[in-house]
This record gives C-alpha cells, sequence and structure tokens, in this order.
C-alpha cells in the first residue's frame, strides 16, 4: 500500500543532501547514489553506494542505509523514520527497506528516468520495477513520495553510464 504525501522545505532539504551524498559516492568512484534515514527524534544516518569499492553488487545506499540505521534505530523507530534517497529505490532495494519496517520514502530521480539515462546499447544492469509496486505488495502501509525535483539529480549521473 501507498499514499501521497507533498513534500516540505525540510523534505526538499533532505533530498537535496541525498543528493549530495551521490556526489560523494561517484567522488569515491562508485555508482552515483545517495541516501539518509531521518528519525523522529532527528537523528540522521547516512550512506552512500559502495559497489566498485567493496566489490559487493548488494552495496546500493539503500540497503547500506538500511544496515547501518537499523543497527542505530530500534524497529519502532525505524517505523516512525523517513528514507531520503537520490533515485527511485530499486526492487532489491525497496524489499530491504520495507523489512526494515520504514515508513516513508521520498526520491528524487524516478527509476524510469534512470533507465532513460543509459546510454543505447548499455551493458548497465537495470530493472524496471517501479518501487511503488514492491511496495504495494507489502502487508503494511508505505508512504512513497517521488520524483520530487531537486537541482543535480539528473547532473550527477552525466557521463557516469557508458
Amino acid at each position: 500500500m501507498s499514499t501521497v504525501s507533498i513534500p516540505s522545505s525540510d523534505d526538499l532539504a533532505q533530498l537535496a543532501e541525498a543528493v549530495g551524498l551521490a556526489r560523494l559516492a561517484r567522488e569515491h568512484g562508485n555508482h552515483p547514489f545517495g541516501a539518509l534515514v531521518v528519525a523522529s527524534d532527528g537523528r540522521v544516518v547516512r550512506a552512500e553506494n559502495t559497489v566498485v569499492s567493496t566489490g559487493d553488487p548488494t552495496g546500493h545506499a539503500e540497503t547500506n542505509l538500511v544496515r547501518l540505521a537499523a543497527a542505530q534505530l530500534t524497529p519502532a523507530e525505524l517505523a516512525t523514520s523517513t528514507l531520503y534517497t537520490s533515485t527511485e529505490p530499486c526492487a532489491m532495494c525497496s524489499g530491504a527497506i520495507f523489512w526494515a519496517g520504514i515508513g516513508r520514502i521520498f526520491y528524487a530521480l524516478g527509476g524510469n528516468e534512470l533507465i532513460e539515462l543509459l546510454p543505447a546499447g548499455s551493458a548497465e544492469f537495470s530493472l524496471g520495477m517501479p518501487s511503488r509496486e514492491v511496495f504495494a505488495r507489502g502487508g503494511h502501509p508505505t508512504t512513497v513520495v517521488g520524483p520530487v525535483e531537486v537541482g543535480g539529480s539528473r547532473e550527477v549521473h552525466a557521463g557516469f553510464w557508458g
């Protein structure tokens, strides 16, 4: 299940930070994705993609983030937290977010928009399954907001894929 929400100025600021984390991931030689969780008490957990630097294909920003956040926040805190990510979570990451029980997700660049940025004939893996579809099949409601226009969300990918 998913519901609709309108991003606040705080949400937009957090999304901009997620894009900044994506920029850092790229600077560190990884795929340009970043994410953060904000707990209801204001604590923030941040992560970036580490697929290339660790050689771990599951090292997406959101899966890294779920592992870190689950170590720092209780299940009740995760349920009232919000995850912000530079790009729509893939099916794997959506599953991890669902199993962590995080109740709200905001993303900047849509997954279909990312796929459109890949060059023709690209060898990059892509899985065109919207996160809303994954969450809709779950047993608890998840609010999904996106894509949300945030400066730099497309630009951080420019020239990377190919």
